[in-house]
């Protein structure tokens, strides 16, 4: 209740005794100061007692009635003592009637405060504890412990007697009972854990419905574009957000065109490029009218992603100095060498590794080391001799090349039998055999994508192996020579002996003569095939059948040819092979012939020797390097 209204108006003066007691002895001191300050003041008027008078004074005549006077003077002296005393006494009572006047205030005042703090407490609700962590109540009420009426009253009783309202709670641990929650809290709870479930199966339920109204969608892409344009066989992968009905491959499109196949289930689909791909150009790949596997509307997967630019090896060999392979890329600019060696004979490259035969006074080493040259190790070889015609499977995981021993003679020896082995080394060299006999092979080459191998023996038969299997040596004819194999089509370019020039169909044994260029640029003495047509090496001959040109011409597979490159009769080109998708040309020229000695390696090679890079889609010539061997060959060049 509020007691604002009945406060008294009170002095506002000290209420301890200490107060009280320093005003009255300053009020006394005061008093007493007024009172020296009167007395000094007629003490001035009046002399002394001890101060003669002028009647005492000798020589000095007294007035008439000098008696009468000085009876006067003491009488005022008395009468102004008496005075000060009375003074001085009501002071005194003045004082000690205002102290009174005090403490009877300050006893008011603190009986008031007494009575109004009551009479709060008396409305006032008892000190609640808050709990510092969550109280857990049991669901099963607890036994209620009984107690009398008049017990309960006696001890409440008590209890306002002696407790502190500002004193602490008591323990819960030292409470006589729980009090168990009401039945209401519980079912509040029991609501509100189902409507939140309720909310998330519907929310749940509403997500599903819109997936399956708005169709499947793309939540995963994978690829790897740099492996693309390295070699075939490359995937990239679209993952659904739902499983999807059956994929036709018709419902699948890729731009810029490239031949692919396509292998979808459950939430994938897979798209698998058969050829490499372009450098820096954007594929788009598409699936159209996908339906998810329960049915819904229909939708369109599109992905786009792009590849890196290009770059190649090449072998540059120095007479005077250090063989070197170089890493650059096509414009030349960036060469940066990543190995060196005093003879270099070969080299192949993978998108990984590379492996480098170099040649030493007894005989030949065999490295494989990384694409930077580093982490360098060196195959085991099948004795203490030479290697030539260095080429790798990348799928397969082999390198093969031919062997011959370093101690030949007509009755002993191995000469240029066809190894096989891990590029891990972690296998012993396998000779290739025919009949069961260590085959010597003229030609021989790896059949893209594959651990096959084609080769041709001195006798002239045609052979076919899988080294990934056991199925042995299959024969497919008698042949001149090997001019190539396309990759992604199973399909060897084969001269037979008759010198017609066939594709064969290394599946099924099947063959079909070459067709002729559109114009006819006459025999080629070497064809190179790529994704999409071939390059084909043709020399231009007199009537007495001397060289008077040379020329390498891109034949699509409808015929059309483009003539690439031509040289004169004191130029020679010594090579020509295409990128892995086909979209350059490499094409190995030796200038001036005549006065461009050969080195005296293995494989000997003019000392000048430069590599013309060509974009084939426009013919014109991009650089022209220094060096053979361009990592875009699947062999060395054939001199």
């Amino acid at each position: 209740m509020s007691t604002d209204d009945e406060r008294p108006e009170v002095p506002a003066v000290p209420r301890t005794r200490a107060e009280m007691r320093a005003a009255r002895e300053a009020a006394e001191a005061a008093e007493a100061e007024r009172i020296d300050r009167a007395v000094a003041s007629a003490d001035h008027v009046a002399p002394p007692a001890d101060q003669p008078t002028p009647a005492d004074r000798p020589g000095d005549q007294q007035p008439a009635g000098a008696d009468e006077a000085a009876a006067r003077e003491a009488a005022a002296r008395e009468a102004a003592a008496r005075e000060a005393a009375a003074r001085e006494a009501a002071v005194r009572e003045a004082g000690d009637r205002e102290v009174a006047e005090q403490e009877a205030a300050a006893r008011k005042m603190a009986a008031f405060e007494a009575a109004a703090r009551e009479d709060a407490e008396a409305t006032a609700l008892p000190p609640v504890p808050l709990a510092t962590e969550p109280v857990f109540v049991g669901a099963a009420p607890e036994p209620v412990v009984e107690t009398s009426v008049a017990g309960a009253a006696a001890g409440a009783a008590a209890h306002d007697a002696t407790a502190d309202p500002y004193a602490p709670p008591i323990p819960r641990a030292a409470a006589e009972r729980r009090v168990p929650p009401p039945p209401g809290s519980r079912r509040r709870f029991v609501l509100t854990v189902a409507a939140v479930l309720g909310v998330l199966v519907v929310v749940g339920t509403g997500l599903g419905i819109a997936s399956l109204l708005q169709g499947p969608r793309i939540s995963d892409v994978q690829v790897d574009a740099a492996q693309a344009i390295e070699s075939s066989g490359s995937r990239v992968i679209l993952t659904a957000n739902q499983a999807l009905a059956d994929i036709d491959p018709a419902q699948v499109t890729v731009e810029p065109e490239v031949p692919f196949t396509v292998d979808a289930s459950g939430r994938g689909v897979g798209v698998r490029f058969t050829v490499p791909l372009d450098d820096s150009t954007e594929y788009t790949v598409r699936v159209a009218d996908v339906v998810g596997a329960g049915g819904g509307p229909k939708t369109t997967l599109t992905t786009s992603f792009t590849t890196p630019p290009s770059n190649i090896f090449l072998l540059r060999r120095d007479v005077a100095g250090k063989d070197k392979i170089f890493l650059t890329d096509l414009s030349g600019e960036k060469a940066v060498p990543v190995f060196e060696h005093d003879k270099i004979n070969d080299f192949r490259a993978t998108s990984t590794q590379l492996v480098v035969s170099v040649e030493e006074d007894d005989g030949s080493r065999l490295l494989v080391m990384d694409r930077d040259g580093k982490n360098q190790r060196e195959l085991t070889l099948p004795g203490e001799g030479y290697v030539g015609a260095i080429q790798v499977s990348e799928r397969g995981g082999l390198v093969g090349y031919s062997y011959s021993d370093k101690e030949l003679s007509d009755t002993e020896g191995r000469a240029s039998v066809l190894v096989t082995q891990s590029l891990s080394g972690d296998d012993d060299p396998q000779i290739i055999e025919v009949a069961g006999a260590e085959a010597s092979v003229f030609v021989w080459q790896f059949v893209p994508d594959s651990a096959a191998v084609l080769f041709i023996d001195f006798d002239g038969a045609l052979s076919l192996v899988d080294r990934s299997t056991d199925t042995g040596v299959q024969s497919l004819g008698l042949a001149a020579t090997i001019q190539g194999i396309s990759r992604g089509t199973y399909t060897a370019i084969v001269e037979r002996l008759d010198g017609a020039v066939v594709e064969l169909n290394l599946a099924d044994g099947s063959e079909q003569p070459l067709a002729a260029s559109d114009p006819d640029y006459g025999t080629a003495s070497s064809i190179t095939p790529y994704p999409g047509g071939t390059l084909r090496h043709v020399i231009a001959r007199d009537d007495e059948g001397l060289p008077i040109g040379q020329v390498v011409v891109r034949v699509n597979d409808d015929g059309a040819a483009t003539p690439l490159v031509e040289v004169g009769s004191t130029d020679s080109i010594l090579q020509a092979c295409a990128s892995p998708s086909g979209q350059y040309a490499a094409v190995v020229v030796a200038p001036d012939l005549a006065n461009n000695a050969y080195d005296g390696m293995l494989l000997p090679l003019p000392e000048n020797v430069e590599t013309h890079l060509i974009d084939m889609a426009s013919g014109k010539e991009i650089v022209a390097l220094t060096g053979f061997d361009a990592s875009w060959c699947q062999t060395a060049p054939r001199f």
